[in-house]
């Protein structure tokens, strides 16, 4: 029989012999990618047989596709070049495989007697997971306007689909969120998209038995905000000085970037962008009194426009130039009158403080004020009345000082000479002579009526002689309110010696006087004493 007939021999047999399986083969189904090489085993452990012989069938018809024997190998045509089998075990090697190697592979293994063992086993060519893509139906999206619907696909056979947002699986609620998947796609979708639905990179991911694939990470701009604007300062002080550098920040959390707008008391200002300067303020006209201000937050993606609640403040000039002016010519005590009046060049001026020397200056019969504490006069002048007078300007948001030096002439007031009224030949004998007076009163002296030569407040004798006894008159002088006081002064030249010796007439008396009261004193206090005695009777 030649080697032809015999192989149609054994076909034959297969097909009408024993087709009960006896665990020949594993478990199908077994899959291998596309273009691999595939293996199918068996679970024959040195078998002993006459023939092996494999077959495949694509669902429409069964075909040789090698045998196995004494005399050698048959391959059927279609596999020359790309099958084997291992004699020791019946393994079947299919290289390169194709889409069409998908199918049924069974086992014929034909013992010398004639019995036959059969076996099949499900082989499946994947194509490989490939071009994983995800597309969405919007380029962006407008934050609880907007459904969302992400759409992955891929090339592949058998595949799945997950989702990721992120590292961390992506899990539908059923509701808002949802995933439906297809044999080649699956959909993620967002129904009424939030900002932190696609907050990370959003990634489908596609999987058969034998290959995972990942898409490029996906990201889509959601549009939202602006949320609540809000200004700072949110309590800016109640008064500013103008010219400062303040300024008022508007903010709100924005998808794009708000636009802002701002409003005086209700009104669109002319200005525009998140910073509102002092300087733009004033430049406009605005803030000379409490007013308000607030700002608007536009997002021209979601046309939405949020307000922010409002600020209020007063803006102030400062205080500059602050003079006191007085009088300018000469005061005398009784005679004038001082108009003292306090002005600032230029600012609000809200207070004027007065006061003299460091105290308070309190209006009286004398001293009146103008209503605006502007001005005082003081009518007439005293000596009292000498010293520095300061006017203190204040706002709210500054202060300044001024002051003015009050120069009033009095006097000279009565004149009064210090000095020993007796003193012994040889003394230094010093007098003093004294009278308040602005300006300093000027001094001279006489000497029992004629005009000596001294000119100081002090009269000097260095060595007192007899003659030095006499008057001395002190003559103060004010030269501005021409007045003049003078003052006289006894003094004597004794003996030398004669101040120093006993007691005077009078000491002695007193002495003398002082001795008797305590004898009498005494002797009253003997008798009384003897009057309290009991005397004892004799009898």
């Amino acid at each position: 029989m030649d080697l032809l007939a015999f192989k149609s021999l054994l076909f034959l047999l297969c097909f009408i012999g024993c087709c009960a399986g006896e665990d020949i083969l594993p478990e199908g189904p077994l899959d291998v990618v596309l273009g691999k090489n595939l293996t199918v085993p068996t679970l024959l452990k040195n078998p002993t047989y006459s023939f092996i012989v494999w077959n495949f069938n694509n669902g429409g018809h069964q075909i040789h596709v090698i045998t196995i024997g004494s005399e050698g190998l048959s391959v059927n045509t279609p596999y020359e070049g790309r099958v084997a089998i291992d004699p020791t075990n019946g393994f079947l090697t299919l290289t390169a495989v194709k889409s069409e190697d998908s199918g049924d592979y069974s086992i014929n293994v034909i013992s010398s007697s004639g019995a036959t063992k059969t076996e099949e086993i499900a082989v499946r060519v994947l194509e490989p997971v490939s071009a994983v893509v995800i597309k969405s139906n919007l380029p962006e999206a407008v934050e609880h306007n907007d459904t969302v619907i992400l759409t992955c696909s891929a090339k592949g056979s058998f595949l799945k689909f997950s989702w990721l947002k992120g590292a961390a699986p992506l899990v539908a609620d059923g509701k808002r969120v949802s995933i439906k998947d297809e044999e080649l796609s699956s959909t993620l979708t967002f129904v009424n998209v939030l900002r932190t639905d696609l907050v990370g990179s959003i990634i489908c991911v596609a999987t058969n038995k034998l290959e995972t694939e990942k898409s490029a990470p996906f990201n889509l701009t959601v549009h939202h905000g602006p949320d609540k604007a809000t200004i700072s300062p949110a309590k800016p002080p109640q008064f500013l000085q103008s010219g400062s550098s303040f300024n008022l920040t508007c903010a709100a959390a924005s998808s794009p970037p708000a636009t802002f707008n701002w409003y005086h008391n209700q009104k669109e200002m002319k200005s525009s962008g998140p910073v509102l300067t002092l300087a733009e303020i004033e430049k406009q006209g605005l803030g000379r009194t409490a007013e308000q201000f607030t700002c608007t937050a536009t997002n021209a993606k979601t046309k939405r426009v949020v307000a922010s609640s409002g600020v209020t403040f007063a803006v102030v000039d400062p205080i500059l130039g602050a003079t006191l002016t007085g009088p300018t010519g000469t005061l005398i005590a009784g005679n004038s009158t001082a108009n003292l009046t306090c002005k600032a060049a230029s600012g609000t001026v809200k207070t004027r403080t007065w006061t003299k020397d460091g105290k308070p200056l309190t209006p009286s019969s004398r001293v009146v004020f103008a209503i605006d504490m502007s001005s005082v006069m003081i009518n007439p002048l005293q000596k009292e009345d000498n010293g520095e007078f300061t006017c203190q300007l204040t706002n709210p948001v500054t202060q300044s000082k001024a002051s003015y030096k009050m120069v009033v002439n009095y006097g000279p007031e009565p004149a009064t000479v210090t000095g020993e009224t007796a003193v012994e030949v040889n003394d230094a004998v010093t007098l003093t002579c004294s009278a308040a007076s602005v300006p300093a009163a000027n001094f001279t002296w006489k000497f029992n009526g004629t005009l000596t030569n001294v000119k100081t407040p002090q009269y000097v004798i260095e060595q007192a002689r007899y003659k030095n006894t006499g008057t001395y008159t002190c003559e103060a002088s004010n030269p501005v309110t021409k007045k003049t006081t003078k003052s006289t002064h006894t003094m004597s030249v004794k003996e030398e010696g004669t101040l120093n010796e006993g007691l005077s007439d009078g000491a002695i008396a007193g002495i003398v006087i002082a001795i008797l009261v305590a004898l009498g004193a005494a002797i009253g206090l003997i008798m009384y004493c003897r009057q309290k005695v009991p005397v004892e009777s004799p009898y």
